[in-house]
């Protein structure tokens, strides 16, 4: 319930709540109000976001119930393509769902962005319980989970401008971390589905979400607010996309959320291709990694915090690299349990790296606002623009690294339909994160000269 104070704190305009006055970088307005309006959102957002990431990654599972017994003839190629499609949606629309927030407030946005996952998750019930239904037909209308995906980046948007600068990292990396559990939530529900109803029941997950979407509907709407001062538009993304920054962050998202993402939906078919699994043995393990790799992207937000977020970034990839090497040679030696070890220790990597890589994107641009304030502009005006473009960048950053999720499903894809295995993908992976140590150690942890201090402050 709404305190007066909150009250008093806010306005009415048409479509909602709305909070004028926000400053969570006054430290007494932040004890005494702010903190307290800016947790709860946080943990609404978490809701809404939660099932987002369920909707959007729920065909990973499905793809496990269309089996040859349950009338599917989809060879393992078109599963491939079908997961990385509702990837791809979910990656574009992340974009526009970023500039949804200031034009319509975070509040109002939220509930419409929860609403309308009833739109896939009905379509989800129906065509799993239809193997007749053309492909080209079942990619189309599957792809309307893709709407679970944008939840991520009005969300990230949204909490961004809630906190102050000190709590950011962990504040984003929880609502992010949050979110992200909705990965393993909708595997272990599939899970639960295939142990105690069978194969021939798949309906029952989609189903079993609707009760709960329209719960994080009503969540939303009692206990979110929309700030008036919230900047993120359309000539941000522009003014973003100018600095060279924001390019090598949003190409560092690719190996740590792009990997999260993309493993999360490949897991499981890879597990039934390259070991033979059973739909059940199967969706027994895939859980654990998403789980893992949501729970430890807090940890990461937190660790950049102390430790600032390249080094922990750099550290991260090195790891990721590693983790990629014990993969490809458990792949060679037919070895399940390494694999899966190996697997799980990526998906905990991915989640540490998601958590330091959006803590730097506030952090460079918080430096740029310093320069901008020793060059004589009111620290006031330089803190907002900072905040603007930073959000501007988590959309930018949060859909091209979804993108990586296609990439990592369709070089699975290629990879099992021309050599009948994972391993050339997977080394393509393990270049990949030998490039990122490179550019994040070249641009984030060297002496760096005067033009790219945001690159000191990002590693500082």
């Amino acid at each position: 319930m709404h305190t007066e104070t909150e009250t008093a704190a806010g306005q009415q305009r048409a479509g909602g709540r709305w909070i004028s006055h926000w400053e969570p970088e006054d430290p007494h307005f932040w004890q005494t109000r702010g903190r307290r309006v800016a947790n709860r959102n946080l943990w609404a957002s978490i809701f809404a976001e939660h099932l987002g990431f369920s909707v959007w990654s729920i065909w990973s599972v499905l793809v496990l119930f269309m089996t040859p017994e349950n009338g599917f003839a989809f060879s393992p190629e078109q599963k491939f393509l079908l997961v990385s499609v509702v990837t791809l949606v979910g990656a574009v629309l992340r974009l526009p769902y970023t500039l949804a927030v200031p034009r319509f407030g975070g509040r109002n946005w939220s509930i419409f962005a929860a609403a309308v996952l009833l739109l896939p998750t009905a379509v989800a019930a129906v065509l799993v319980q239809r193997p007749e239904t053309p492909f080209w037909l079942f990619l189309l209308l599957a792809a309307t989970a893709g709407l679970g995906g944008g939840n991520f980046a009005s969300s990230m948007s949204n909490i961004n401008f809630f906190f102050p600068e000190r709590s950011k990292g962990w504040a984003l990396g929880l609502n992010a971390g949050g979110g992200n559990l909705g990965v393993p939530a909708v595997q272990l529900i599939g899970l639960a589905v295939i142990a105690v109803f069978g194969l021939g029941e798949a309906r029952l997950l989609p189903l079993a979400y609707l009760p709960l979407i329209l719960a994080a509907v009503w969540v939303a709407w009692r206990h979110m607010d929309n700030l008036a001062g919230a900047r993120s538009d359309a000539a941000a993304q522009i003014a973003v996309c100018r600095d060279r920054h924001s390019w090598i962050m949003s190409f560092l998202y690719i190996g740590t959320f792009g990997s999260f993402i993309g493993y999360g939906f490949a897991f499981g078919l890879v597990l039934q291709n390259q070991f033979d699994r059973t739909p059940l043995e199967a969706a027994a393990v895939t859980f654990i990694g998403p789980l893992l790799g949501s729970l430890s992207r807090p940890v990461g937000g937190w660790l950049s915090d102390r430790f600032g977020g390249g080094r922990i970034t750099l550290w991260t990839f090195a790891a990721m690299a590693g983790g990629t090497a014990v993969i490809i040679a458990a792949s060679v030696q037919a070895s399940l349990p390494l694999f899966l070890a190996g697997f799980i220790a990526l998906f905990l990597l991915s989640g540490v790296g998601n958590g330091s890589t959006y803590k730097m994107i506030p952090a460079i641009f918080a430096a740029k606002a310093e320069d901008r304030v020793a060059a004589g502009v009111p620290r006031p005006e330089a803190a907002a623009e900072a905040k603007r473009l930073s959000g501007a960048l988590i959309g930018i950053a949060g859909a091209v690294g979804a993108l990586g999720g296609v990439a990592i499903n369709l070089a699975f894809r290629e990879s099992f339909a021309g050599a009948g295995s994972a391993v050339p993908a997977l080394t393509a992976f393990l270049a990949f994160y030998v490039v990122c140590i490179a550019v994040t150690y070249t641009v984030y942890l060297r002496r760096p000269v005067r033009s790219e201090r945001p690159a000191a402050v990002a590693a500082s």
